[in-house]
């Protein structure tokens, strides 16, 4: 037996894509409850643009906080060495040297000599670890490069960042150093002295970016960074007037100073430490040579993130 009650029709079913597209073309009162495709669209532009202005800042804090992996190494690190190279210098090495270092026309203690070296290395050796295998495990085994890039940010904020990071920890192994310095006492006029360390960053960055960018250039780790440190690191710390004036080598070991990163800004830590007769062209040829080499790694670094993370 047939009922009397006509059976309702079924609504059509419409896909996702067609409802969007309808209600996309319906009124404000018309339109399910929710935002629109523009609104999402202006509110994710705006979410983007903090990123794009404050990027490079947002990568150095993440390489900053990663750092504290390892903070105690690096505590340990600012402070224990320059105690261990002062004390062993003034209680070991000095005090079998009596007469004074000849520096140009003037005679120098043999700490307040070997002082300003020892701070440039200590900027450069930072700058010297930050730069290899972190940036390596960027790309290759944490690839958290890959992830910054999947982000509003830039290649070149992502450069800026790793930079900033790194210098951050530049800046606190200098200070501690310079600070240890002022108690031995081993350096000059604190008034002037103190600008070893900016001296100390721009060294680490003459050395490290040109590292940075080697390192953002390899795929493999095949012993690369250890060959750097034998055979760039080492001769560039012993061969630079470190320990010596670099006039007392041969003139066919001198060539490794002329082009170290390390000699020009241990030259300029000496003109800060205690009166030297070094004439502005000189000072003018250090500084030219240390922001050619930050300057060029800076630019070459850019190059090579652009494009590795493109790829």
């Amino acid at each position: 037996m047939s009922s009397s009650h006509p059976v309702p029709e079924r609504p059509s079913s419409s896909s996702g894509p067609e409802r969007a597209k309808r209600d996309e073309g319906r009124s404000g009162t018309e339109r399910d409850e929710g935002p629109s495709l523009d609104e999402l669209r202006a509110e994710a532009m705006a979410a983007a643009r903090r990123p794009r202005r404050w990027g490079s800042w947002y990568v150095a804090e993440h390489i900053v906080r990663a750092m504290r992996a390892y903070g105690w190494t690096i505590i340990v690190g600012a402070v224990g060495q320059p105690v261990l190279y002062l004390v062993g210098l003034a209680l070991g090495l000095a005090a079998l040297i009596q007469a004074p270092i000849q520096d140009g026309a003037q005679q120098v203690d043999y700490v307040a000599f070997v002082a300003p070296a020892l701070l440039m290395s200590a900027a450069i050796t930072v700058a010297s670890e930050e730069f290899s295998y972190p940036v390596m495990a960027g790309f290759k085994w944490r690839r958290f490069f890959y992830g910054f890039s999947a982000s509003p940010l830039s290649s070149g904020q992502i450069v800026n960042g790793q930079v900033v990071g790194v210098m951050a920890r530049v800046v606190l192994t200098g200070g501690l150093y310079y600070a240890f310095l002022l108690l031995f006492p081993a350096v000059g006029n604190p008034v002037v002295s103190w600008l070893m360390i900016p001296v100390g960053i721009l060294a680490a960055l003459a050395f490290g970016t040109p590292m940075l960018a080697y390192a953002a250039s390899l795929e493999e780790d095949t012993g690369q960074f250890a060959l750097v440190q034998r055979f760039v690191f080492m001769p560039m710390f012993l061969f630079s007037g470190t320990f010596y004036p670099l006039d007392t080598l041969p003139v066919w070991l001198q060539w490794i100073g002329w082009i170290s990163p390390l000699w020009h800004a241990t030259e300029l830590g000496r003109d800060l430490s205690y009166p030297r007769d070094t004439g502005g062209v000189m000072i003018a040829v250090h500084l030219v040579v240390l922001f050619a080499f930050a300057i060029g790694g800076y630019v070459a670094a850019r190059r090579i993130f652009a494009r590795r993370l493109a790829a």
